[in-house]
């Protein structure tokens, strides 16, 4: 079970993992050894998130994730496979986290008299101006 928050957690069927050849440092070693992780999860196909947390996720994820709803993450920022695959699942859960939190709902406000009566000054001297550039206004 990977905890994500106090109500969310994941069970690790639901996330699959392949390890693959990274790029990058390593020698010659880096040719052998398949130490970068790919980490797969099905937002669509996971109980244990809540539908407004998948749609958010869905969101967040942008262009990680496929059309059939599978979140891809690749770690490959570590030398060693284990120091990877904690970082992929470090990053899946600070994604979930962050579609977890509600977004603030938005309470439309009016402008104060003062700032509509700026507005319309501004306005009006704006106007004025122009007016004043004009030929025909010099007659």
């Amino acid at each position: 079970m990977l905890r994500i928050t106090s109500r969310i957690s994941l069970d690790e069927d639901e996330i699959e993992e392949r390890f693959v050849r990274a790029s990058g440092p390593g020698g010659q070693n880096v040719n052998k050894v398949a130490t970068a992780v790919q980490l797969r999860f099905s937002i669509v196909d996971s109980p244990s998130l809540p539908e407004a947390v998948r749609e958010r996720l869905r969101r967040i994820a942008g262009t990680r994730v496929d059309k059939r709803g599978v979140l891809t993450i690749e770690a490959r920022r570590y030398r060693d496979q284990s120091r990877n695959r904690e970082d992929a699942l470090e990053r899946l859960a600070a994604l979930i986290r962050k579609a977890a939190e509600a977004p603030t709902p938005r309470r439309p406000t009016k402008p104060t008299a003062a700032s509509r009566r700026r507005r319309l000054d501004d306005k009006r001297k704006r106007g004025e101006l122009k007016q004043s550039r004009r030929p025909d206004a010099a007659e």
